[in-house]
């Protein structure tokens, strides 16, 4: 469905949830606005004019601070254009075709690849070479196009896990599932308990994709998950067929009326204790603004499927910037 997957070593769990809006910053991401001020859409070469997509209050106030130190940094404004998260993703085609900002919020792999591959982003390698000892190997692999330019800059990445309350989880005397039939027996369970098993909501799309993803991975591995997300693997595939088999079989113990909840919403259930779990990314402690309920937040990797996969692969979308074609 996306382009999220990265195998990564374990985090740790509070370095994580108390990061900037639970994602994991990488930083770097000062050279790339500097390479933008004399030139882009900007008449002002003290200005670089940017698109943002981080329309939540968390991470916006994040960017403010970044952009605020910045310009104190190098002297040069950033003129944030700021649209909804999901309003940006939705228009970005027409927008890139258009008169896009200098910069852009986007994310890595392969959906950066598609609008590099289309001429609607411009290389960056000459900021590369300032930056590239700042990564590791697969971030440098996640911001190079087909072509094997740079276009990309990662600042920050979220895991994705499943997240619970572990006063919940102490007060039934629930276990932590590894297997699958353990998640679906405590599924079962707390259905019986009164919780909704798993908070779900997918009015914007992209959440259930996030699931197709974890049951993937567990069920079919790594390697088969990169080829269908490159178009190398058939959809009608039978492994595929048993992706959705066993989603089937969770899918009871998801939150009822999901196609009109945002995330947000589905996330102040586990907030309230009403929810047993959640399947999103380290960013759902943003809706955890009293600090005892944060630190008492936690979160298991999805659980085995097949043996051969373990739970070894992480899924990780990592966020950041590109440059405009112009």
């Amino acid at each position: 469905m996306r382009d999220l997957s990265s195998s990564l070593p374990s985090p740790s769990r509070r370095g994580l949830l108390k990061g900037v809006g639970g994602a994991a910053l990488l930083g770097a991401g000062i050279p790339l606005l500097s390479a933008c001020g004399s030139s882009g859409s900007s008449s002002d070469p003290k200005t670089v004019s940017l698109g943002s997509n981080a329309s939540d209050a968390v991470p916006k106030k994040a960017f403010a601070e970044i952009y605020a130190a910045f310009q104190k940094q190098s002297g040069i404004t950033v003129d944030v254009n700021t649209k909804d998260h999901n309003t940006f993703q939705e228009q970005i085609n027409s927008y890139l075709q258009g008169t896009p900002d200098d910069v852009f919020n986007w994310f890595a792999g392969y959906r950066m690849q598609f609008f590099a591959a289309k001429n609607l982003a411009s290389p960056i390698d000459d900021v590369w070479q300032k930056i590239g000892g700042n990564f590791p190997d697969a971030m440098k692999k996640l911001s190079k196009g087909a072509d094997g330019k740079y276009y990309f800059v990662p600042l920050y990445t979220y895991p994705w896990a499943l997240f619970y309350r572990k006063s919940v989880f102490q007060q039934h005397g629930y276990q932590v599932p590894t297997t699958w039939d353990q998640l679906v027996a405590l599924s079962k369970q707390m259905k019986k308990d009164g919780l909704v098993p798993i908070a779900f909501g997918d009015k914007d799309a992209w959440p259930a994709m996030g699931t197709f993803d974890q049951i993937n991975f567990r069920l079919n591995g790594y390697d088969f998950h990169v080829e269908l997300m490159a178009g190398k693997a058939a959809w009608t595939d039978a492994k595929v067929k048993a992706v959705f088999d066993h989603w089937a079989e969770l899918l009871p113990y998801h939150q009822d009326g999901f196609m009109g909840r945002t995330w947000q919403d589905a996330a102040q259930t586990l907030v309230s204790k009403k929810a047993g779990m959640y399947l999103l990314g380290t960013f759902v402690a943003q809706q955890f603004s009293n600090k005892a309920d944060l630190d008492d937040l936690d979160f298991f990797a999805f659980p085995e499927i097949n043996p051969a996969y373990g739970q070894d692969t992480v899924e990780a979308p990592t966020d950041g910037f590109m440059v405009s074609k112009s």
